[in-house]
C-alpha cells in the first residue's frame, strides 16, 4: 500500500519539476543585442525594421536595439573597438578595412548586390557605353567610384580621356535633368532611378556587374573578430531571413508600417526606393559566396585598392 502512495508521489515530483525549469526557461530575459546601422534608418534597413516591428527578434530571444551612426564611417571603427555587438557596411570598405588590419568580419549578408549604377536620359542618343564617347559624366567622388567607371568605359574600347569627368558633388539627379552632364556614375539603383521614372523621365541605366565589374554585396553585416562565435548571431539572421520573406509576402503592409514608425521617412522618395530595394535583399543573410568574394578581392587587388588578398576566413565566418 505505501509502495502505491509513493510512486505517484515520485512521478508528480519529477513532473513539477520539469514544470519549473521550462518555466523558469521561457521567463529568462531577452539578450540584448547593439546594431550599428550604415546610415540613419532608411529602406536599405527594411528587413531589420521589420523584424523588430514584427517581433521576429523577440522570438529568437533578442532584444535588439538599431542605432543610426552620426556618419556611416562609424560603424566599422565602434565594431573593430568593441563599441557595439554588429555593423553595416559596404562590401568594399569592409574589405579596405581587413587590409588595413581591423578586426573586423563579415557575418551576414543584408544586400547582395551592388545598388550603384550609370544612369542616361533616354532622349539623348545614348544608348550603350560606347555612345558616351565626347560625353560629359558626372560623378559625386573618386576612388572605387572612379575606378569602376574607367572598367566600364574600358569595356566599350573607351578610356577616361574620351569623355569629360565633372564633379557634381551630390546633385547627381540635379545635373542630369537639367543636361548640365550627359550621364551619371554612383548613382543608386533603389532610390535615384525609381523616382526619375515616377516623374515620367525614362532612363537607360548600366549595372556595373554587367559591365566588367565583379559583382559585390552593398551591405554586409560585421562583427568584432573576437565575438564571431556569438551565440546570438544566428539567432539575428533567422530573424533577418524571416522579415525578408515577410517583407516580399506583404510589401504594401511593411511599407505602411515603415512610414507610421518613421514619420519623418514618409515620403515620395522613401516609398518609391521601399519597393524598388525589395529584390536586393539577401533571401538567406547566412549564406556566402566564396568564389564570388575571391573574385571581387583579386579585381581591388588589381587596382590598388588593398594590398593584398586575405585568406577567405580572414574575411568572413558562416553562421548557422
Amino acid at each position: 500500500m505505501i509502495k502505491k502512495i509513493i510512486l505517484p508521489l515520485m512521478s508528480i515530483c519529477v513532473l513539477l519539476s520539469v514544470l519549473t525549469s521550462t518555466s523558469f526557461a521561457t521567463k529568462l530575459p531577452p539578450q540584448k543585442l547593439t546594431v550599428l546601422l550604415d546610415w540613419f534608418a532608411n529602406p536599405d534597413h527594411a528587413p531589420l525594421i521589420i523584424a523588430k516591428q514584427q517581433g521576429f527578434f523577440a522570438e529568437q530571444g533578442l532584444d535588439v536595439e538599431l542605432i543610426g551612426p552620426a556618419d556611416p564611417t562609424d560603424p566599422p571603427k565602434l565594431i573593430a573597438a568593441g563599441k557595439a555587438d554588429i555593423g553595416i557596411t559596404y562590401q568594399p570598405e569592409f574589405m579596405e578595412q581587413v587590409d588595413a588590419g581591423l578586426p573586423l568580419i563579415r557575418i551576414g549578408t543584408l544586400i547582395d548586390k551592388p545598388l550603384n549604377a550609370l544612369v542616361v536620359l533616354k532622349n539623348n542618343g545614348i544608348h550603350s557605353l560606347a555612345d558616351l564617347k565626347g560625353k560629359r559624366i558626372g560623378s559625386s567622388s573618386s576612388g572605387l567610384s572612379g575606378i569602376m567607371l574607367r572598367v566600364m568605359l574600358s569595356k566599350a574600347g573607351l578610356t577616361d580621356k574620351d569623355v569629360e569627368l565633372t564633379n557634381v558633388r551630390y546633385n547627381l539627379t540635379q545635373a542630369l535633368l537639367s543636361h548640365k552632364v550627359d550621364a551619371v556614375t554612383g548613382i543608386m539603383r533603389n532610390y535615384e532611378v525609381p523616382i526619375l521614372e515616377s516623374n515620367n523621365q525614362k532612363v537607360i541605366t548600366f549595372f556595373p556587374e554587367e559591365n566588367g565589374i565583379p559583382t559585390y554585396s552593398e551591405l554586409v553585416f560585421i562583427a568584432n573578430t573576437n565575438a564571431m562565435h556569438d551565440a546570438r548571431f544566428p539567432k539575428f539572421l533567422t530573424a533577418i531571413k524571416k522579415a525578408v520573406r515577410y517583407i516580399d509576402e506583404h510589401p504594401q503592409q511593411t511599407w505602411q508600417n515603415f512610414a507610421k514608425a518613421y514619420p519623418e521617412s514618409n515620403n515620395k522618395v522613401n516609398r518609391e526606393a521601399w519597393f524598388a530595394t525589395m529584390p536586393y535583399f539577401a533571401e538567406d543573410p547566412a549564406s556566402f559566396d566564396r568564389r564570388e568574394w575571391l573574385q571581387f578581392a583579386d579585381f581591388m587587388k588589381q587596382h590598388d585598392l588593398i594590398k593584398k588578398i586575405q585568406p577567405i576566413s580572414r574575411y568572413a565566418v558562416i553562421v548557422r
